[in-house]
């Protein structure tokens, strides 16, 4: 499939934002065009649609948006490992994963008397399937993920709470996360990170907008 037909993710519409905002700031675009064309990168649906919006600036020409689902040489899949790639763990304290960052294909997440908070909005995914192993006693674990990969679970809670949002993606090769933990006096919780980060750009453009209208009229 062409990287134009991938759906796009809410770190792939940031990114545009972030464009359209220096090509405000820098008089290519009007107060006017600029809105109108962050209106469209909020609704846009693929990679291709969010490309038409900047098309015609020089900085989409240096940074050319890509999937953040779509890592060059994924490697062919396989049975997940038992041992993890990696252990999050939070003992009467927090700890955070977040950013663009390689969850790996098993992860461990342990969260006592504390919270642990895995977000995977924008991670490079390097293998399809990524497992997550959450235990929470008396804490909270915490896991985002796009809205545009699949989602499963399974697990329980004693006198707590274990819940995974189930999500289907459309694509055949987005990653899929599945949540396989316990909940003990305390809170495992999956969900996608879809609406949030749409009402962040619109909050951070708004005010970038606001603030390059000042200097303009400041000069």
């Amino acid at each position: 499939m062409p990287a134009t037909e991938l759906r796009c993710s809410d770190a792939d519409r940031d990114r545009i934002a972030d464009i359209l905002r220096d090509a405000l700031a820098e008089g290519r675009l009007t107060a006017e065009e600029h809105a109108e064309r962050v209106e469209g990168v909020l609704n846009a649906k693929t990679v291709g649609e969010l490309d038409l919006f900047v098309r015609d600036l020089p900085a989409a020409h240096a940074r050319r948006t890509t999937a953040a689902y779509a890592p060059p040489g994924r490697p062919a899949p396989g049975t997940v490992p038992a041992e993890p790639d990696a252990n999050v763990v939070a003992v009467f304290s927090s700890a955070m994963r977040k950013g663009r960052w390689r969850p790996g294909r098993r992860l461990h997440a342990y969260a006592i008397f504390g919270s642990v908070e895995i977000d995977l909005s924008e991670a490079i995914f390097e293998y399809q399937q990524v497992v997550i192993k959450a235990i929470s006693v008396f804490g909270d674990v915490t896991i985002r993920v796009p809205e545009n990969i699949t989602l499963r679970g399974t697990g329980g809670a004693v006198l707590g709470n274990f819940e995974v949002s189930p999500l289907d993606s459309g694509e055949q090769n987005a990653p899929v996360v599945h949540v396989d933990g316990l909940a003990v006096l305390g809170n495992v919780e999956a969900r996608p990170k879809r609406g949030k980060l749409v009402a962040d750009i619109l909050d951070r453009v708004s005010d970038k907008v606001d603030k390059a209208l000042r200097r303009h009229l400041d000069r």
